[in-house]
């Protein structure tokens, strides 16, 4: 699981689109503070006499060549009368609240996969060592038949039906092992490794992780605070309502503070003196009261932006209840199934074993024997298929609940 969180792809391009998110609220949150523009020129030329427009210059005589320099500081500040600055913070906060929620969403996604992979080897390995043991039990069934053929006391159809028995035990090992190597390929791309490199403690697992408490399941509310895909959507419907304000501000006006000052010369040295010292400063009110229907479009585009996002936190939060609902159900009734099927190999092993008493006692056929231990290996796989099935639905409810509890007790 370390190993996922530290290496996992997924993760990586999570945690820099939230750094991207960030970088773009520190832009927005610098528009609280004045812009500055500081420049400086230098030229060298001569203006046309026939241009017509040098006071004084009637064309036709050749004007004098002249230098120009120039070297200024402009300075800007935008009042926030009407919230398009705040609101476009605000917008840009809840933007990256969003964006860290996703990285959460992302997160338990990992942990849950890595887990489920993990998992999933270890119980195809358990299915594994089962269908080895029935298929230890049964070669000594087809030793027996062939002895007992051997020496005048059986039949070859007993001898037959022993062998179909062994090689249909057989033929579940292949599709076993393919779905524990599967598992352990989605194990090492979750955890950003070859899969070659696969863990080498998942292929030798052998029993599924079992919880050593119960869940701690919470009430609603809780689920809903820690599910990280709540919070986003939450914070998404946060932003899609700023952009409303940030939308209606622009049917205001702009107004700015602006200041200037330079120092303008025909000789660089000049640029010192009295004389070539200028500035300038006033309000600048920006205005497009003429094309109001523009702003207008583009609040009704916001507020419908605004009632997608609403309908989405709804959706997300009735998804998560019902996701936490239907991993609930799965597994306490998987729990019950677990516990009849746990009963159920039990009782068929030992029929099984009374079975070959009778039969080596004569007071019972081989087929009686053949059929108590093909009862025993369904029973034997199907548990096993139910133990994996219980660690499937324990990580499904982990995931359910955004997991998470460390802080909790």
């Amino acid at each position: 699981m370390e190993q996922a969180f530290a290496q996992n792809n997924e993760l990586e391009a999570a945690v820099a689109n939230l750094r991207a998110v960030r970088a773009s609220l520190s832009e927005a949150r610098a528009g609280r503070l004045p812009t500055t523009n500081a420049n400086a020129a230098g030229s060298y030329g001569r203006s046309s006499a026939n241009s017509g427009t040098i006071p004084g210059v009637t064309g036709g005589e050749p004007l004098d060549e002249t230098e120009l320099y120039d070297v200024g500081l402009d300075v800007a500040y935008e009042i926030d009368l009407f919230g398009r600055v705040g609101s476009t913070i605000r917008a840009a906060r809840a933007d990256a609240d969003a964006q860290a929620a996703a990285l959460d969403v992302v997160r338990v996604s990992v942990a849950a996969e890595t887990a489920r992979a993990y998992a999933d080897a270890c119980s195809a390995n358990a299915q594994i060592t089962v269908a080895e043991r029935s298929l230890a039990l049964q070669q000594d069934t087809v030793d027996l038949t062939q002895r007992l053929l051997e020496g005048g006391a059986g039949t070859g159809l007993d001898t037959a039906r022993a062998r179909s028995l062994l090689a249909s035990t057989r033929a579940t090992l292949p599709t076993l092992r393919a779905q524990r190597d599967g598992a352990l390929y989605r194990l090492s791309t979750l955890t950003g490794v070859t899969p070659a490199e696969a863990s080498v403690a998942a292929r030798a697992c052998v029993r599924p992780p079992q919880l050593s408490q119960p869940i701690p399941v919470g009430d609603g509310a809780a689920l809903l605070a820690r599910r990280p895909d709540v919070r986003q959507a939450e914070r998404s419907l946060a932003a899609a309502a700023a952009r409303v304000n940030v939308a209606t501000a622009s049917l205001y006006p702009s107004i700015s503070l602006g200041g200037a000052i330079g120092t303008t010369a025909a000789d660089a040295g000049d640029l010192g003196d009295d004389a070539s010292f200028n500035f300038s400063v006033g309000p600048l009110i920006s205005w497009s009261f003429p094309n109001i229907l523009v702003a207008r479009a583009r609040i009704a585009a916001a507020d419908a932006r605004t009632e997608a996002a609403l309908a989405s936190f709804d959706q997300t939060v009735l998804a998560a209840l019902q996701e936490t609902e239907t991993a609930l159900t799965n597994y306490a009734n998987e729990l019950d199934r677990r516990a009849a099927l746990t009963e159920a190999r039990d009782q068929a092993a030992n029929a099984a074993r009374l079975a070959r008493l009778r039969f080596d006692a004569g007071a019972d056929s081989f087929l009686t024997v053949l059929d108590a231990q093909r009862t025993e290996a369904s029973a034997a796989s199907t548990l096993a298929q139910s133990d994996a099935l219980v660690t499937t639905y324990q990580i499904a409810l982990f995931k359910a609940l955004a997991g998470g509890w460390q802080g909790e007790g």
